[in-house]
């Protein structure tokens, strides 16, 4: 981030400033990643009886705030310099750029595995894959001023790596805004969840049925199951529980058995939470 800001500032290059600009947000969104994930580990306590396990969900939204904010400020500067072009140092450009494609991109190859299955840890990656997007994106458009002089280029690069970016993170943003309002996480498919609770054995009716991410790693449920005349069966819920984790990765589920038929309960009707 240093060596682009003061080498972007001495050759003249918006775009290898606007991406030593980008790296600062990223520098602070991994810090935000990092805080997040140790604060989740903490024991809960009487007030917060989940922990701080959300806290990773708030820090994959703020990332993707932060890395839109960025955008912004890029394509603002580069429609400004577009109007104004100004000269540009092509080789300078180009080797400190190139200085950036692989330090961000070797740190994204260090998150890749874990993006899959942790939203935080994919905010991460998509900040550092971005950037090393951004710093190819300025190598090419350094060699190409550099032979032919087309300043117009520098900020055009900047205007096409800003849409890259924005269609890479609005994913981001819809999924982590998602899990804040207790959505139900995009790999479970709670048609098949309810169809499982429905086939337990006694289970006639499943009201009340919650899943939401308690963090961007684990999942919880909640549910009513009518079983008339069937009672409390702690084998049939242990088996339950267990195959949710396996089958859909829900690993904190909790069940109300209800021995009659169910109209009774003010939680039954599907208008009602």
């Amino acid at each position: 981030m240093l060596l682009e800001t003061v080498y972007g500032l001495i050759a003249g290059s918006m775009a290898l400033v606007a991406d030593a600009g980008h790296n600062l947000a990223d520098v602070l969104g991994l810090a935000l990643a990092w805080w997040a994930t140790n604060l989740a580990q903490k024991a809960p306590s009487a007030r917060r009886t989940y922990g701080f396990k959300r806290s990773s969900i708030l820090a994959s939204l703020v990332n993707a705030v932060v890395l839109l904010i960025g955008v912004g400020g890029i394509a603002v500067e580069a429609l400004r310099r577009l109007a104004v072009p100004a000269p540009v140092d092509g080789d300078t450009v180009v080797w400190v750029a190139a200085v950036g494609i692989a330090i961000n991109g070797f740190t994204a190859l260090l998150f890749m595995s874990g993006s899959k299955g942790d939203l935080n840890i994919r905010g991460a990656f998509l900040h550092l894959a971005a950037d090393a997007a951004v710093s190819l994106g300025v190598v090419v458009a350094g060699v190409v001023i550099g032979l032919t002089q087309w300043l117009w280029l520098d900020p055009v690069t900047s205007l096409a790596i800003s849409a890259v970016i924005l269609l890479g993170t609005w994913s981001l943003l819809k999924e982590s805004l998602d899990l804040a309002l207790d959505a139900v996480p995009t790999r479970i498919d709670p048609g098949a969840v309810r169809a499982f609770l429905h086939e337990l054995p006694g289970v006639s009716e499943v009201h009340d049925l919650h899943i939401w991410a308690m963090s961007t790693t684990e999942t919880a449920l909640t549910a009513h199951l009518v079983r008339p005349g069937g009672g409390l069966d702690d084998a049939l819920l242990d088996a339950a529980a267990e195959t949710l984790s396996r089958r859909f990765g829900i690993a904190h589920a909790t069940f109300q058995v209800e021995a009659g038929d169910g109209a009774a309960c003010r939680l039954a009707p599907p208008s009602v939470v």
